[in-house]
C-alpha cells in the first residue's frame, strides 16, 4: 500500500467519524429527556420496594408523580412519616406525621364459624379455589377461602393463616397492598392504623342467609347504628359500615353488637 492509499483511507475515516459524530449530535437534541432533579432525588429517598400501595406502577412513577406535584409528599405508604419529612424537605413542604396505615381483612369466619357446601381438593391456592362453583366451598360466599395467598406475596411475614382465615400482625405490615390484590373476594383493604372499631365481615347477603353460612357475620340488624351517639354506623348492601371522620372510640357498637363481628384492633 503507497502513501496515497493510506492517505484516502485515514480521510475516508475521517469522513465516517465526522458524519457519525453529526448524527448523534442531532439524535442526542431530538430525543433529549429533560430530567427532573427533584425526580432523581424523591427517587433515591424511596424504600424501593415497587409495591404498587401508593397506587403507581413502581417507585420510579411515584416519584415522579411527587416531582410533578401529581402525589403527595405522603405518597409512598411503606416510606410513613420519615420518608416523607425527607421527601418534604426536597420539595419545600412543611410535613407533619403521617397516620400509618395497615391491611385488615374483612372476615370473622373461623373453621367452627363458616359452613361449609363442599369439599375442595384442587390448588391450594385462593385463586383457584375461588373459581369453583359460587366461587367457594364455604356456604358464606364473600369470606376468607383460607389458602393463605395473600400470605405467601407478604414480603414481611405480616399474614398468617389462623383458624382457617388470613390474619395480619399490624406490627409486621408495611401497608404495600399487595395482599390486597391478590385476594379474589376483596376481603382485604388498607385502613388506618389508628381505626381500632372495625367491622370484620364483608358479607352482603342478607340477615337470614348469613346466619345459615356462618355465625359470626353481620346480619344487617342495625343494632349497633341505632345506638352510635354519634350517627357513625351507616348500612351499605346490608353490611355496617363505620364512619371514622365521626366516630369517638366509645366502643357502643362493640358492647351492642349481637354477633359480635365489631371489634377493637
Amino acid at each position: 500500500m503507497d502513501f496515497k492509499q493510506i492517505i484516502i483511507a485515514i480521510a475516508v475515516l475521517c469522513g465516517i467519524s465526522l458524519v457519525i459524530g453529526i448524527v448523534l449530535s442531532i439524535a442526542e437534541k431530538v430525543f433529549r429527556v429533560d430530567v427532573n432533579e427533584k425526580e432523581i432525588l424523591i427517587r433515591a429517598e424511596l424504600p424501593g420496594s415497587n409495591c404498587g400501595g401508593c397506587g403507581y406502577a413502581g417507585c420510579d412513577s411515584c416519584a415522579k408523580a411527587i416531582a410533578e406535584g401529581k402525589a403527595p409528599v405522603s405518597a409512598c405508604p411503606v416510606g410513613g412519616t420519615a420518608v416523607a419529612k425527607k421527601i418534604g424537605a426536597i420539595m419545600g413542604e412543611e410535613v407533619g406525621d403521617v397516620e400509618r396505615k395497615v391491611a385488615f381483612v374483612k372476615c370473622s369466619g373461623s373453621c367452627d364459624a363458616k359452613k361449609t357446601d363442599y369439599n375442595y381438593f384442587g390448588v391450594q391456592t385462593c385463586g383457584y379455589a375461588a373459581e369453583m362453583p359460587d366461587s367457594s366451598r364455604f356456604s358464606c360466599k364473600h369470606g376468607c377461602l383460607g389458602y393463605g395467598t395473600c400470605a405467601t406475596v407478604c414480603d414481611t411475614d405480616a399474614i398468617k393463616v389462623v383458624d382457617g382465615k388470613a390474619v395480619v400482625d399490624e406490627s409486621l405490615c408495611i401497608a404495600c397492598g399487595k395482599c390486597v390484590k391478590v385476594c379474589p373476594h376483596n376481603l382485604i383493604e388498607i385502613v388506618p392504623a389508628g381505626t381500632h372499631y372495625r367491622v370484620q365481615c364483608s358479607s352482603t347477603s342478607k340477615g337470614k342467609d348469613v346466619m345459615n353460612a356462618c355465625t359470626s357475620g353481620c346480619i344487617g340488624c342495625s343494632i349497633c347504628a341505632k345506638n352510635c351517639p354519634n350517627d357513625a354506623i351507616i348500612f351499605e348492601n346490608n353490611i355496617a359500615k363505620i364512619d371514622y371522620s365521626k366516630c369517638s372510640k366509645c366502643g357502643t357498637c362493640v358492647e351492642k353488637c349481637p354477633r359480635k363481628i365489631i371489634k377493637v384492633f
